[in-house]
């Protein structure tokens, strides 16, 4: 399909460039109307995933499932807006959390990664399983697009007929370029956030499973590829970053996605090299449909006050999800 040349989305004017688009909303926003009743359900490997869902008041055939970005969870205020955004459109919503991502760790020396289809095809099955839902509909920011993307494109014919459309945000579909842009002396801000998170998640996984890690020069680690290669790769079956990166990139799948999908990347998400926005994926494909905003930043696409209403984001995937026409 042709890209999407001419977006709407336009910033407020206080919020004048891609830092301030991805902070400041972060930081200040709250959805407070969203009220999620959890579920736990137990994997097949013996972990379990935490599964908060937000209902409508009204019964519904349609279920839009969000997944959430790197070390995020289904509290973050990006992920209850697109919840709050689908109920008022009548579809229920399912806001999932990655193992170790809900408060409280997982069982397993694994934890998640950003390729981790397997996880989103149980939460899809557990989502149907209800037997409620005929239209499902796929959103995902950041890691959870990259996620999204590669789950629909790497085989087609494990999708179930139920899930209709998808819509992911500020996607890094090439994540061994993306790990070395947030490296970038003016990323490390971001970069020093993640790694805080996942070094801690990692102590607390090896005091709950003791002898199993070993911690030394942890604290060292500097940037993604040294963390990836020490810990996420080999708990996750790779055998180094470059391999995990490779396999869990979304780019290299979306010539298998079947179903219209919409990718959201504004151009200056200070998250994204230039290889994160597949234009020639979408000009060959008649289902990828890629959008670029000159702003919005990364899973930022704010509108009016950050504290309140909707956001570009939201709004834009109910459109596009519920659309009878192909964009």
């Amino acid at each position: 399909m042709p890209i999407i040349a001419n977006s709407r989305y336009r910033p407020p004017f206080y919020l004048f460039n891609g830092h301030l688009q991805t902070i400041v909303p972060s930081l200040l926003r709250e959805v407070p109307e969203v009220q999620y009743q959890r579920q736990r359900v137990e994997t097949p490997d013996g972990d379990f995933l935490d599964l908060d869902w937000a209902r409508t008041e009204h019964v519904t055939d349609a279920l839009g499932i969000v997944s959430h970005g790197l070390e995020g969870d289904a509290g973050r205020p990006y992920v209850r807006g697109m919840a709050r955004a689908l109920n008022q459109a009548g579809i229920d919503a399912l806001a999932w959390n990655y193992r170790s991502c809900s408060g409280e760790p997982n069982r397993l020396l694994r934890a998640y990664h950003l390729g981790d289809t397997d996880d989103l095809h149980f939460v899809v099955q557990q989502a149907l399983a209800t037997g409620r839902y005929r239209r499902v509909f796929l959103t995902g920011f950041s890691a959870g697009g990259n996620m999204t993307l590669k789950y629909l494109g790497e085989d087609a014919g494990r999708i179930p007929q139920e899930v209709k459309r998808a819509a992911v945000f500020s996607v890094p579909t090439d994540l061994k370029a993306g790990s070395e842009h947030i490296s970038r002396l003016q990323n490390r801000i971001y970069l020093n956030r993640f790694l805080k998170s996942l070094r801690q998640k990692i102590r607390t996984k090896a005091e709950l499973l003791p002898g199993q890690l070993d911690l030394e020069g942890l604290e060292e680690l500097s940037d993604f590829l040294q963390f990836d290669n020490r810990f996420t790769a080999p708990l996750h079956g790779f055998k180094s970053a470059d391999e995990y990166y490779e396999h869990s990139s979304s780019g290299r799948y979306l010539d298998g996605i079947r179903i219209p999908t919409l990718i959201v990347n504004a151009q200056n998400d200070p998250f994204l090299p230039a290889t994160c926005f597949p234009r020639e994926a979408a000009e060959r494909s008649p289902y990828v449909f890629l959008e670029t905003p000159e702003a919005g930043g990364h899973v930022g696409f704010a509108e009016g006050l950050p504290s309140d209403g909707a956001y570009y984001s939201e709004r834009r995937a109910v459109e596009f999800l519920t659309a009878q026409v192909p964009a």
